[in-house]
């Protein structure tokens, strides 16, 4: 009779825990070889999972559309200030490395905290960033106010919207992705159009200031990233589990121990009780609220810093414990292609109006800019590689490096058209191939798995952000050396290509490998 009671216990237990672990959506095996299996949830690909992407792609409007349009208030902070042009430019450039370079951090918060409660927490600091510079009084105060705090608010609500995209799809995984990022080009053209417009109405100051309002509304999104199933994100202790844990742990009030001693001292099977003066009673009852009510906080502070060592426990091992992201080769080469990509992208963005006004089509990019090309045929190419990579019989892996080479190609032969006819063809193309940005957190997730995309993406946008901030001062040192712009998409396209060519190594290795193992095999034979 004891070994049967006990053997349903046990089963109970037992199935708990494997409901609780499947409620994330995904599981994956401990072994890398072994693919990543889909697991019963029905907001993966559908339902919620699209509201998760809408909610996706307001943060790309609000924070990396906004960061595009920058040039508007810079325009404004030169003539208000009085400072050199390499120092205020300095501001825009510090917001938008720093939203990516705290990437590693973020995903502390997202380990600690979860998508959700990180997001809202960076739409208050974003808008806080913006309502503090309207009352800037110099550009130092700028780099604080708008450069730090805003630029880390937009990256703790920035990499949650990837991150949730990530972990509500499955089989629409690039296509998801695809359409959530699109909201940077949407937001360059849009946010552009209401900071002129609030510049030219009010001012910058109060411009800031709604914009500061507006930011608000990243809060807003980060409460539609709704976890999967309750307790079940990494760094969640608040689950079923963790729940069933503390209510029967001792010193609860649902265990009934605090409730049996009330009982006991204020019942009417009490004699001390019944002796004392009502006054007394009361006394003790009110002491006993305040220890209970001092338990509490005791208890929360003591669920707060599990949560806080859990996340760091997570966040430490992900980058250096004996599960770290840097022993995956490809990954590493990953890194590297990130280093050397984001930089190269800028450059047409630098050096197109130069080159306009060198061949004398002005007339023509007025009617219908260069640069709009590309954003234009970008935000399209992000939709089709992304429904593309997303087809059963393609590899996102094979469609992501078509579109790298496809980019050198293109960086490489710019220098060379001169005509709008033919400017035009490429900064189509650059346009198209570099919609495989939108392949950075799908091809991130196949080589570290889904457990660990915080981590890794935050690295990836952080080597984004560093390319970022040391491209454009790269290529105006080589105009400077050379006074050619040819030479600047020279160099930035060889740059591109070794990045590329760091995420063929790998393979290339495995096709070696493999070679020598039949060759090795057929020689035994």
């Amino acid at each position: 009779m004891h070994k049967e009671i006990f053997c349903c216990v046990y089963f109970r237990k037992s199935w708990k825990m494997y409901t609780s672990h499947e409620d994330i959506g995904y599981d994956f095996e401990d072994d890398p070889k072994d693919k990543k299996t889909l697991k019963p949830q029905p907001n993966i690909d559908s339902g919620w999972a699209w509201m998760v992407v809408l909610a996706s792609f307001f943060v790309h409007i609000l924070v990396m559309g906004s960061q595009m349009a920058l040039g508007v208030l810079n325009v404004e902070w030169l003539e208000e200030f009085h400072q050199s042009r390499g120092l205020t430019a300095w501001v825009s450039s510090l917001s938008m490395g720093i939203t990516l370079i705290v990437g590693p951090f973020i995903g502390l918060f997202i380990n600690t905290c979860g998508c959700r409660q990180t997001a809202i927490i960076g739409g208050l600091l974003n808008s806080l960033g913006w309502v503090l510079s309207a009352y800037a009084a110099n550009v130092h105060y700028l780099f604080i106010t708008f450069g730090v705090t805003a630029g880390f608010g937009s990256g703790m609500a920035y990499l949650p919207a990837v991150v949730m995209v990530g972990r509500y799809f499955q089989k629409r995984r690039a296509l998801a992705q695809g359409l959530s990022t699109t909201g940077t080009g949407f937001g360059t053209f849009f946010m552009t159009v209401l900071l002129k417009y609030l510049c030219r109405e009010y001012g910058w100051r109060n411009a800031m200031f709604i914009q500061g309002a507006v930011s608000l509304n990243l809060c807003v999104c980060g409460a539609l990233m709704r976890p999967l199933s309750p307790g079940t994100e990494r760094g969640d202790p608040g689950g079923k589990d963790a729940q069933v844990v503390l209510a029967h742990s001792p010193g609860s009030k649902s265990s009934g121990q605090l409730g049996g001693a009330e009982e006991e001292c204020g019942g009417p099977g009490n004699e001390e009780t019944l002796g004392d003066p009502p006054s007394e009673a009361c006394q003790e009852k009110a002491g006993r609220r305040r220890n209970l009510g001092a338990f509490r906080v005791l208890k929360t502070a003591s669920q707060l810093t599990r949560r806080v060592k859990k996340g760091f426990r997570d966040w430490y091992s992900g980058y250096f414990g004996a599960a770290s992201l840097f022993t995956n080769r490809m990954f590493v080469a990953f890194i590297f292609w990130a280093l050397f990509a984001y930089s190269s992208f800028v450059i047409p963005f630098i050096h197109l109006p130069e080159i306009v006004n060198l061949y004398n089509l002005s007339k023509q990019n007025d009617i219908f800019p260069l640069t709009s090309i590309i954003a234009i045929v970008h935000i399209l190419a992000k939709v089709v590689l992304g429904a593309v990579a997303d087809l059963p019989c393609i590899s996102v892996w094979n469609v992501f490096l078509m579109a790298n080479f496809t980019l050198v190609l293109s960086i490489f032969i710019l220098p060379s058209m001169h005509t709008y006819a033919g400017l035009a063809v490429i900064c189509a193309l650059i346009g198209f191939s570099s919609g495989n940005f939108s392949l950075m957190p799908v091809v991130t997730e196949d080589l570290v798995g889904i457990q660990h995309l915080a981590n890794a993406y935050g690295i990836i946008i952080c080597a984004n952000g560093i390319s970022a901030l040391l491209g454009p001062p790269f290529a105006g040192w080589i105009y400077d050396i050379t006074e050619k712009y040819d030479f600047s998409f020279y160099i930035c396209g060889l740059l591109y290509l070794v990045g590329t060519l760091f995420l063929l190594i790998q393979p290339c290795i495995q096709i070696i490998e493999q070679s020598r193992k039949k060759y090795m095999d057929g020689t035994h034979v």
